[in-house]
């Protein structure tokens, strides 16, 4: 049975004050908190057995999310002793013993999680990371120049597409022997062990939706993508009592 571990225990500064009262992943996006759509849609693809690792107001998550049967889940749960970073709080989840999914608990996206751990499995690497493309606005002219610093070519305020982690991993057990027990350790640190020790990482590219609900701006349009698209982030195969209000 496929693991899926979701790191909940940050305290998401960035979203403040809203996480002064509530955990980022229990911001409600829709009429749905954002880590219940998370739970939802891993049901949908067949990964059932979920560990929440939890921190930052942790409490709160366990007494809404629950054992997640009302969902179909099997969920448990894994507290921080201290704030571990993105990866850290791995080396406290007990038997990872098999290929598991790692992923952040503030994701608005219709990402296909059991293409993604099929492909990891089908291929030869120790991680493989998800990949969306994110378009980025230089919002100046930006010259051209050539190694003489003679201008070659203008484009103003050109589009420029950066190949970003979303923030969704996939990860064989070997991999946990780089995670120290205590401290912070982070997904850039894991990537400078992994590009160091040159263990094979790679990546798989999304086309579709997705949404880092950890900045305010990007919160702030999360609850209209929600509604726009929701077909796609709660198909409809999904059966469980719709809470949903009109759009």
């Amino acid at each position: 049975m496929n693991r899926v571990v979701i790191q909940a225990g940050g305290k998401g500064a960035r979203l403040h004050p809203y996480t002064k009262i509530l955990p980022k992943p229990l911001l409600p996006v829709g009429d749905f908190p954002i880590l219940e759509i998370v739970v939802r849609q891993l049901v949908h693809h067949g990964l059932f057995n979920i560990t929440i690792t939890l921190g930052h107001l942790g409490h709160l998550i366990k007494a809404v999310i629950g054992d997640g049967s009302q969902w179909g889940a099997t969920i448990d749960y894994c507290w921080e002793d201290e704030p571990r970073g993105t990866i850290g709080a791995l080396s406290q989840v007990a038997n990872l013993d098999e290929p598991f999914l790692v992923m952040n608990g503030d994701l608005l996206t219709d990402f296909d999680y059991r293409s993604f751990l099929n492909d990891h499995l089908a291929n030869d690497a120790s991680i493989s990371v998800g990949v969306y493309h994110k378009q980025v606005t230089i919002s100046l002219g930006v010259l051209d120049l050539d190694d003489s610093d003679c201008l070659v070519g203008f484009r103003e305020k050109p589009v420029i597409s950066f190949p970003c982690s979303m923030g969704i991993y996939a990860l064989n057990p070997d991999v946990l022997r780089l995670i120290p027990s205590t401290g912070t350790f982070g997904f850039d640190s894991l990537m400078a062990l992994c590009l160091a020790q040159e263990i094979r990482v790679r990546t798989y590219h999304s086309r579709g939706l997705w949404l880092d609900i950890g900045r305010l701006e990007d919160y702030a349009i999360a609850s209209d993508i929600f509604h726009e698209n929701l077909s796609q982030l709660l198909p409809q195969s999904i059966s469980w009592g719709w809470r949903l209000k009109a759009a």
